[in-house]
């Protein structure tokens, strides 16, 4: 009688425990990504993510940045700047040189429709040679050039050239609709998304550890009545 009890309870113990795995394999991602302005920096032929932002990097002059508005879920697989020819001597060759100034070339990208947020249409991508003071940011030299930025409180760049007109740095759905509203910050954002990635929550973990728990004591249980 007690072996028939302990065989019931390891297979109903099972059974709830791969219920709880089937669930948690089939429930659906949370969020495609976010939506924000990246910030790149263009090594010879390539961009690179930047790992700096743009209101602490000071680039020397001959630098090319970059900046593209898209949905992305990290800086792993950000859409990297368009704008056809990237290099500095073609982006501000009629910006000629000065003394205690700087040239810094320029690629803002807008991104695709499918990028934009509701109700807007991106501008088409563009460059520029910013001519700036030697100490200059990059942020600097960008306003010198694509007026009016917006900022968050948190000095997270959320508007371009006024592009886009509201939101910064929120998350987004599948179909590229905004799920709540914008996050004080990048790094926040990040953090909600690395908690709300589409994989096991913490409440399934531990209901299948507690399930797992209670079935050993079970056992546990049974065996010792039987001796």
């Amino acid at each position: 009688m007690t072996r028939g009890r302990v065989r019931c309870g390891r297979l109903l113990i099972g059974a709830l425990v791969a219920a709880l795995l089937g669930v948690i394999a089939a429930a659906p991602a949370q969020a495609a990504g976010y939506r924000y302005w990246s910030f790149w920096d263009r090594d010879g032929a390539k961009w690179t993510y930047a790992s700096q932002g743009p209101s602490t990097a000071r680039p020397d002059d001959g630098a090319v940045q970059g900046f593209r508005f898209s949905v992305s879920e990290d800086s792993k697989d950000s859409a990297k700047p368009r704008g056809g020819t990237a290099d500095f001597g073609t982006i501000c060759a009629r910006t000629p040189a000065k003394d205690d100034r700087k040239r810094v070339a320029l690629v803002i990208d807008f991104g695709t429709p499918g990028d934009a947020p509701g109700g807007e249409t991106p501008p088409k991508p563009r460059t520029a040679c910013a001519q700036v003071a030697d100490d200059a940011t990059s942020a600097d030299a960008l306003a010198a050039v694509a007026k009016p930025l917006r900022y968050d409180p948190n000095a997270l760049l959320c508007a371009i050239a006024d592009y886009p007109k509201s939101g910064c740095g929120e998350q987004v759905s599948g179909d590229g609709q905004s799920e709540k509203k914008p996050t004080a910050s990048k790094s926040s954002a990040s953090a909600d998304k690395e908690s709300d990635s589409g994989g096991p929550s913490l409440g399934l973990i531990a209901g299948v550890a507690a399930i797992a728990l209670l079935g050993g004591a079970a056992v546990w249980q049974a065996r010792r009545r039987r001796g």
